[in-house]
Order: structure tokens, then C-alpha cells, then sequence
């Protein structure tokens, strides 16, 4: 364990005061969520670092239950003042708000399975390492005259939940960030890559491939908006299919916010899309239990294009009468639940075999400013960025200016024609996930952006 996360028996301790605290105004009912951890950047830009920092935080939130009303204070002060006071205030708040009929009591110990995730040396990283690997990263793209820009990451984080009923869980993990944008005069390329272990991240590698992308698409062409066959590479793919899975919440289900309402156990996608949410899968990340300290459990969204199993809180699952699955944030909270370990089954397609496959297409290598337009048939607006090119006759043959979409992911989902492998795969606008690349038919273009 990296030697500026706090231990799991320091955080025993915290709580403890957290508890004599509580005892001085007559509670005896008191949850704390500790948090934190130490992070480092190095940023880059015009081909030149300009940017070293690092900070180390760490924050304390208490939440005492007293009949049947809750509330939450937090602070960043962990000494004996800062903890009495912090509790001070979370009681008085609680005291103050109206009794919730559906709160239920503090969830009590729980058994958790095993899950490592830290590395020391992705912990304690250093600014020259990163600066040398940053260093090889601006060099490849500075070679083909073009200018780099992005970020290297890493650092190490913890999370414990402890309450009064007896539960103390805490978890840790490192965590690596490789991000690279290559600019020309007319076109763009990107890479962006994450992973637990530093040494997984391949930054020359991602320059490369974002220099071939801006080098490739250089003088696009202008394509009419129409609907296309697509190739979306797997960030394209996350930052798109991400939006969706909120709405597998038992919580937004009951609210009518989702659009699972009246599908679950109905097919609504195509065949070969399969989805599950798995925090022991490979290449995933995050604690084995939830907000609420539940174990995670493995569920299995969508099967073979069916909707099957949704993520509950303890709250929803009490009035569903059903057991929880452990996605549930902390609370009080207004959103329920989420799954937050996202797998898509890939398939056996290769990228390239998907190009070559296709005789006139768009290969798609990310999306950016996606937003809703309809919330029930999840259709939403977005546009492509950093490598749009042109499929011809089963070759890339030059590149294209960006393009608005406004899709279904119903629609989508229906339209995939093939998938590859699924890796651990980062963007801009969802969480990290596992997910393949897809050619999906019919994907709809609507306009020609101005760059």
C-alpha cells in the first residue's frame, strides 16, 4: 500500500473519534466515508511541458441517522477539532430535516471479495519519468510537423466506509492516465489511454497512432449527412453507449426516467450485443462494494439484445423486496443507483477486418458534446472528432470533416453488423468501461460541422 494513502487501521481510528463525538449529543447511530489519496500530472502543449503538479487530499464525511432523518457534512480536516465540529454540524443539519419514511437502518458488516489494484511504483511515479515518456510521445508526433498536446496522470487513491453497526470496508488502487491530442494545420489525431499499472500505457505507441490519424486525415474531404455504415473505434463506442446506463436503475425504472420502463425482458437490441457489470472483471477498476458499503454483485444487463437485470440500492431493493446488488451511491443522494463496471462482450472482428469489410463507410475514431434529445428512445446528438475518415472499397482513403449525429442507441445497438475484442478503453464524456469496437449500418449523420 502506497505509504500516503491512509491505512485501513488509521481509518479505525478516525472513526473512532468520529464516534466520541457523536456520543457527547446522544447519537449512537453514525456513518463515515473516508477519501482521498495522492495525484500527479504532468501537462504538455506546443510540443513542450509547461505543467508539474501533485496534491495529496484526504476527506472525512459523516452521516448520523436519528429517527428516520439523515444528512451529510464533510470536511478536510482530520484533526480533533475538525472532526467534532464536522460531526457537530452533520447532526444539527439531521436534526433540522424531515424524517424519511423510506431510510432504512445503517447497513451492518458484510463479507467483500479480494480485489489488488495498487502499484507502488505507479504510485510514486515520478515528474522526470513521466517527462521522459512524455518526451518520446511529442517527439514522434514533432517529427511528422505537427504539435502535441495532452496529459500524463498517475497517482493512488482509498475509499472506507465504517459505521456504528460493525461495517469497516476500505479499498485502494493506483491509477495511470496517457491522453495525446496531434494537431496539423487542418486535422487532428488522437489516443487515450488508462490503466492501474503505468506500465501498461504505451505512450509512444498512442503518439504514433495520433500522429497517423492527424497525418492521414489531412485536407478532408466534405461528405453530405446522410446515414453510413460506421466503424467506431472503442472510445467512440464508450463515450456513446456510456450515456445509457443510469437508466439501469431500479430508481429511475420506479421515477419513469428510464428507457427500461415496460422492456426489461423484451428485446431491444440486436442479438449480439450482450452487457454485463463486473468490478472482478479484467482490465476493470473500483472497490468491490458500493456507497452504501453492499458487496458488488455481477449482473447481467443485456443478454443476447435483452434487458435483464437493473442495478438496486438498498432503499430500492426494500421496496421492490428484492436483495441489493451493491451499486448504490452514498447516501442522501437523489439518484438511487448505477452500474459503474461496464463490460460489452466484443466479438472476433478485428478493426482493420472491419475497414476492410465495409465498401463505403465512415471510420469514427471518437465523439465529444454528446448531449440527449430523447430521453425514451435515447437518441442523442454529437459530433465526431480527431480522426473522421473516408472507407472506400475496404481501405481508408482520405480523411472527412467532422460531422453532427443524431442517433438512437436503440437503433444502434440493432445495427451492429460486427464487434472486436473488448479492452479497457477511456474517453471524454463516460467512465472508463471494457468495451470492442463496432460496424454498425444506418448510423445517422445529420449535418457537416465547420471544422
Amino acid at each position: 500500500m502506497p505509504d500516503d494513502v491512509l491505512a485501513k487501521a488509521q481509518c479505525e481510528n478516525l472513526f473512532g473519534q468520529v464516534m466520541d463525538a457523536a456520543r457527547v449529543h446522544g447519537v449512537s447511530e453514525m456513518e463515515a466515508i473516508l477519501a482521498g489519496g495522492s495525484h500527479a500530472l504532468t501537462r504538455f502543449a506546443n510540443n513542450t511541458i509547461h505543467q508539474n503538479v501533485a496534491e495529496r487530499s484526504v476527506h472525512l464525511s459523516v452521516r448520523p441517522v436519528i429517527g428516520g432523518r439523515t444528512a451529510r457534512a464533510s470536511t478536510n480536516r482530520l484533526d480533533h477539532q475538525g472532526i467534532r465540529e464536522v460531526v457537530d454540524s452533520a447532526i444539527a443539519i439531521t436534526r433540522l430535516t424531515e424524517p424519511d419514511p423510506e431510510l432504512l437502518p445503517l447497513t451492518s458488516a458484510q463479507p467483500y471479495g479480494d480485489v489488488r489494484r495498487t502499484y507502488e511504483a505507479t504510485a510514486h511515479t515520478t515528474p522526470p519519468e513521466r517527462a521522459l515518456a512524455v518526451a518520446e510521445a511529442i517527439g514522434a508526433v514533432e517529427e511528422k510537423g505537427q504539435t502535441a498536446a495532452g496529459i500524463y496522470s498517475t497517482g493512488a487513491s482509498m475509499f472506507a466506509l465504517l459505521n456504528s453497526r460493525g461495517l469497516s470496508c476500505w479499498y485502494s488502487e493506483t491509477m495511470a492516465r496517457f491522453s495525446i491530442t496531434a494537431m496539423a494545420a487542418d486535422s487532428s489525431g488522437w489516443a487515450k489511454q488508462s490503466a492501474c499499472y503505468h506500465g501498461d500505457l504505451k505512450p509512444l505507441e498512442m503518439a504514433l497512432r495520433a500522429a497517423r490519424k492527424a497525418e492521414r486525415s489531412r485536407t478532408p474531404c466534405e461528405l453530405p449527412p446522410g446515414r453510413y455504415t460506421v466503424v467506431l473505434e472503442p472510445a467512440a463506442v464508450l463515450d456513446l453507449v456510456g450515456q445509457m446506463f443510469p437508466d439501469f436503475s431500479a430508481t429511475a425504472i420506479r421515477d419513469g426516467r428510464s428507457f427500461l420502463n415496460d422492456r426489461i425482458g423484451k428485446r431491444v437490441f440486436g442479438e449480439n450485443i450482450s452487457i454485463y457489470d463486473d468490478c472482478y472483471a479484467a482490465l476493470q477498476a473500483g472497490a468491490p462494494f458500493d456507497g452504501e458499503g453492499v458487496p458488488r454483485h455481477r449482473l447481467t444487463l443485456v443478454e443476447r439484445g435483452v434487458p435483464r437485470e437493473i442495478a438496486y440500492s438498498r432503499q430500492a431493493a426494500a421496496a421492490a423486496k428484492v436483495q441489493p446488488t451493491g451499486h448504490g451511491f452514498p447516501l442522501p443522494n437523489e439518484f438511487g443507483e448505477a452500474p459503474v463496471n461496464i463490460v460489452i462482450a466484443g466479438g472476433d472482428s478485428s478493426l482493420d477486418e472491419m475497414v476492410g469489410a465495409t465498401q463505403r463507410g465512415i471510420l469514427v475514431t471518437r465523439l465529444w458534446y454528446i448531449r440527449e434529445v430523447d430521453p425514451y428512445e435515447k437518441i442523442f446528438t454529437g459530433m465526431t472528432r480527431d480522426g473522421t475518415f473516408l472507407i472506400e472499397g475496404g481501405e481508408i482513403t482520405r480523411g472527412v470533416r467532422n460531422l453532427r449525429f443524431n442517433q438512437s442507441l436503440i437503433e444502434m445497438l440493432s445495427n451492429v453488423e460486427a464487434l472486436s475484442t473488448a479492452i479497457r478503453a477511456s474517453g471524454e464524456e463516460s467512465i472508463d468501461m471494457v468495451v470492442p469496437a463496432m460496424k454498425v449500418y444506418d448510423f445517422h449523420f445529420t449535418e457537416v460541422t465547420r471544422f
